[in-house]
């Protein structure tokens, strides 16, 4: 561990886990996720540590989510959102629901309802009945949908009692991007609070939808850039947790792929593959993948590959949660050495 750096937390303030992650220079590069769903709900705060389990409407839906992440292998990622005073209708329950609309893809596709809280069950209920396929009645819910397609939402931690990194650096930068960069949008940028999505050491940490980037040690200056991309992709480098649509190994070749062709790689269809990586024990991290990003654009004018190889350049000591006594592990930090461009076989 960088002893030097730390010992000046200790000094000042070092509860917070995202200070130590971040004065050791932990690269958030690869910590994303993977998800082919998105389930956000509006529930109001307070939000406990344990909100799912006290929640009585959320506690009613956990068998079910249960069965369909876990029989049937269904990779949703379940966020919570708190009402916002101008977004918001008193008596109603928002609902978004982004999925993953084919094998090559650019960002996630979005359902989105308001519905009177006495239906708010039933609607999450259909919809992951949709999400493995099975029949549901969401035509049923059709008066309540809304046309919010064209609508960026930016969704940012906030959940203390989970972590009091989040509460602690993610409520300013909420209320910053809240209060000047949501209505510079004119109604085409949302900006919410959420709870917990992972990455406390992150914090604060963001979520971009419907592209699904994660976002994480984020500072005030970057927030133009971030939201106007209006400059350099390369600055946004040590912010970028990467995209949901890959998988670990496949989000770090993407970063350097986004770094070298820019902006106009969002636009781009993409699917990954990791070809082969070092055999290590359960629970180990190997020290190299060996991956594969197929990519078209929209129309299928341009296609393409890139072929990567990710390997590990060092480790920093880290901690995941924050409080007076944190334990810090050593967390490997990965490059890629070899990223080559070449024809590629994916189809849509």
């Amino acid at each position: 561990m960088q002893t030097q750096e730390f010992d000046q937390l200790k000094t000042t303030d070092c509860r917070f886990c995202s200070l130590v992650s971040k004065a050791n220079k932990e690269d958030p590069i690869g910590t994303a996720g993977t998800c082919d769903h998105w389930l956000i709900m509006e529930i109001p705060q307070p939000w406990p540590q344990d909100i799912y389990e006290k929640n009585l409407t959320i506690k009613a839906l956990i068998d079910f989510f249960q069965e369909v992440t876990l029989k049937h292998k269904i990779n949703i990622r379940p966020i919570l959102i708190a009402p916002d005073r101008e977004y918001s209708h008193p008596g109603f329950t928002r609902v978004l629901y982004y999925y993953r609309p084919a094998k090559l893809f650019c960002e996630f596709e979005k359902q989105e309802f308001v519905v009177p809280h006495e239906q708010a069950i039933t609607l999450v209920t259909a919809i992951l009945k949709q999400s493995i396929q099975q029949p549901n009645n969401l035509s049923e819910f059709q008066q309540y949908q809304q046309q919010t397609s064209h609508i960026r939402e930016l969704m940012v931690c906030t959940h203390a009692q989970v972590d009091l990194a989040c509460g602690r650096f993610g409520t300013p930068l909420y209320r910053r991007l809240r209060k000047e960069y949501a209505p510079a949008a004119k109604g085409n940028l949302r900006v919410w609070q959420t709870t917990h999505f992972g990455g406390h050491q992150f914090a604060p940490t963001l979520v971009d939808l419907p592209q699904g980037c994660l976002w994480g040690h984020l500072e005030p200056e970057i927030l133009d850039l971030l939201t106007n991309r209006n400059g350099s992709v390369a600055d946004l480098h040590k912010f970028y947790r990467g995209w949901t649509g890959l998988t670990k190994f496949e989000q770090i070749a993407e970063r350097e792929i986004w770094t070298q062709l820019g902006w106009t790689w969002l636009d781009y269809l993409k699917v990954g593959k990791v070809v082969a990586t070092e055999e290590v024990l359960q629970g180990q991290e190997p020290d190299w993948a060996e991956v594969r990003i197929d990519y078209a654009t929209p129309d299928g004018g341009v296609s393409g590959a890139y072929e990567a190889r990710v390997e590990v350049s060092g480790e920093v000591m880290s901690t995941l949660n924050s409080g007076k006594s944190m334990e810090l592990k050593a967390v490997k930090q990965y490059r890629v050495s070899r990223l080559v461009k070449v024809e590629s076989t994916a189809s849509n």
